[in-house]
């Protein structure tokens, strides 16, 4: 496999998991983003601004690759709640546009195997160095995990799945 060939797959499959989050969407109001429908407290409307936070978060990483960073905790309360000044459609565009940029740093950035520093977090005190190319696999991973939850609150909400959606 190329590394241009690996690069557009990487590509293929971050798209094709966003797609299957946004299927789940599908048809959801921001009232019904809001509401929790399972004993958790993660709601559609969280799990998209989470999502599409965590992977404008990852990308910047991989752009700034600050030796220093330390990971904001503060931001981790509002990451999974659909604030009042925001709309699934809202964040559902703007993820349209972190797509694109993730998209652009993949064919863009010399080296998948290049080390990038991570954040320091409380429960990662040391600072790690990852790939350019394990970071892409942690979005992805990210994507594809809270793409399930959503699933399942979207089907506790109205009856609806992914599976069902997809096949409209």
């Amino acid at each position: 496999m190329t590394v241009d060939h690996e690069r557009e797959e990487l590509i293929k499959i971050l798209d094709n998991q966003r797609e299957t989050f946004r299927i789940t969407l599908r048809n959801i109001d921001d009232a019904q983003a809001r509401e929790r429908s399972t004993v958790s407290e993660l709601t559609l409307g969280g799990l998209l601004n989470h999502a599409v936070n965590v992977e404008k978060h990852w990308t910047t990483i991989l752009v700034e690759r600050d030796p220093n960073a330390e990971f904001d905790v503060s931001r981790m309360d509002s990451e999974y709640r659909l604030d009042p000044d925001q709309t699934v459609a809202g964040l559902l565009a703007e993820w349209e546009v972190v797509a694109g940029h993730t998209a652009k740093l993949i064919r863009e950035l010399p080296n998948l195997e290049d080390s990038v520093p991570t954040p320091t977090a409380p429960w990662a005190p040391e600072r790690e160095y990852l790939t350019v190319r394990y970071i892409l696999l942690h979005i992805l991973r990210e994507i594809a995990h809270h793409s399930g939850h959503a699933d399942i609150i979207r089907e506790a909400l109205d009856g609806a799945n992914t599976t069902y959606q997809r096949a409209k």
